[in-house]
């Protein structure tokens, strides 16, 4: 079995060398050939460093892009690269800060080898954030249920085989949100318990407007679903204030309108085309092993 663990990264060069180091660790005892592509997303600081420790890495390389696309950009970008240049079995991506831990890498081949063509997720069941963060992912995934009406667990740490690789690269929503584009065209996913870590180094780059967006881009791959709720409420809900019509009462509607509005415009980030076109944006691919 071949594995591809594919790394996004922006400007995290120290946290990078460390988990490679880890995964390199984790993998010592699996008998599959297993590469890592990292996505370097035009970062302003230097990304290449001494790496001595990949002696159970079959191949390390670091695909340098022009121009900064973003997270979620940057991994569809990854998949179509390995898609197109690599020979594989599954794609495993995960952030390269050390939020999602090496360890469980490990669950997720011994899962691949029963499940066949099925993709499996890690899904989240203890985070490392504090409180308050952790009562907005809550209130996250309560407004994605509502609204989408998708329960989604996950993030970008998964295990995809290639039939669902193959999916999510022609599936224009990949552009825009990953999670959401998965729980699109899979239906049948495989749930492997996950842990959310801490940053090996500084704090976490997932601020509540970062999170806010995150969570709309998700619920705009729905967005028919979406407007079809969104309309049943607004009527529902008129018809319950109209004898005590004011601006309080007005304001879930505002909001509501403000939301379907954003969605609106998180959608027309979905664009095929440039999807399609993503791997004009590599500047050179560095082969460290």
């Amino acid at each position: 079995m071949k594995y591809v663990i594919l790394v996004p990264i922006y400007n995290d060069r120290e946290s990078l060398k460390l988990l490679i180091e880890n995964i390199n660790y984790e993998i010592k005892d699996l008998n599959h050939e297993i590469s890592i592509v990292v996505i370097n997303d035009a970062s302003s600081q230097q990304i290449i460093d001494g790496y001595s420790n990949i002696e159970n890495i079959s191949s390390l390389e670091i695909i340098n892009m022009k121009v900064n696309r973003g997270h979620t950009r940057c991994i569809a970008s990854g998949l179509k690269y390995i898609f197109e240049k690599k020979e594989f079995d599954f794609v495993i991506p995960m952030d390269g800060d050390g939020e999602d831990e090496p360890k469980e890498i490990k669950n997720f081949i011994e899962l691949s080898k029963k499940g066949g063509d099925k993709s499996i997720v890690g899904e989240r069941v203890k985070r490392s954030e504090g409180l308050f963060f952790q009562i907005c992912y809550q209130f996250h995934k309560f407004l994605t249920l509502a609204f989408s009406g998708q329960s989604i667990k996950f993030g970008n740490f998964t295990c995809l085989s290639k039939v669902t690789v193959k999916k999510m690269l022609d599936e224009k929503a990949t552009w825009n949100s990953f999670s959401g584009s998965l729980k699109k065209v899979e239906k049948d996913l495989i749930s492997s318990p996950s842990i959310r870590g801490k940053r090996y180094f500084g704090p976490s780059q997932m601020s509540f407007l970062n999170l806010l967006k995150h969570s709309l881009s998700i619920i705009s791959v729905f967005r028919k679903t979406v407007l079809i709720r969104s309309a049943l409420f607004i009527v529902f809900y008129i018809l319950l204030i109209k004898s005590n019509a004011s601006i309080i009462t007005s304001l879930p509607l505002v909001l509501l309108l403000i939301m379907i509005y954003s969605i609106s415009s998180l959608a027309l980030r979905e664009n095929i085309t440039e999807f399609n076109d993503s791997l004009k944006n590599i500047n050179d691919i560095e082969k460290i092993k």
